[in-house]
């Protein structure tokens, strides 16, 4: 079944999928902003979705880092493509989170979110069409 999904909807699928485990790595870097020695992360899209298109290069990868204790950890810690996110201003405890670059990835990755929704929408809306013929409801 996930063949012939990948074959209607293409990459939308997958990456409908990133644009979500994303948003729940941004979400553990929000939670942890207090969080002294907390690295922030993000997914690398391009990445993850030439390993989906398989041009997988894997000595690029890094593995998702397991938190240290009393740092909430992203939900779905099976992405293999989180990348640590270069700080702009060192901080004093050794958190790289910028409260304020965390919520404009949010904003961002959401807006990405729904394009991919919507174009999936529109694939199976299509799709109706073609079953139904075109005037039939």
């Amino acid at each position: 079944m996930s063949n012939i999904l990948d074959n209607v909807f293409g990459l939308s699928g997958q990456a409908l999928d990133v644009w979500q485990r994303r948003s729940e790595v941004i979400a553990s870097n929000i939670a942890n902003a207090d969080t002294p020695n907390y690295k922030a992360r993000d997914v690398d899209f391009r990445e993850v979705l030439q390993q989906a298109s398989g041009e997988d290069d894997a000595s690029k990868m890094l593995e998702p880092r397991t938190p240290t204790p009393g740092q909430v950890a992203a939900t779905n810690q099976s992405l293999d493509a989180l990348k640590y996110r270069a700080p702009l201003q060192p901080s004093m405890d050794g958190n790289t989170v910028d409260a304020q670059v965390e919520q404009s990835a949010f904003a961002s990755n959401m807006v990405h979110y729904q394009a991919s929704l919507s174009f999936i929408n529109g694939t199976i809306q299509q799709l109706r069409l073609a079953i139904n013929g075109g005037g039939q409801n």
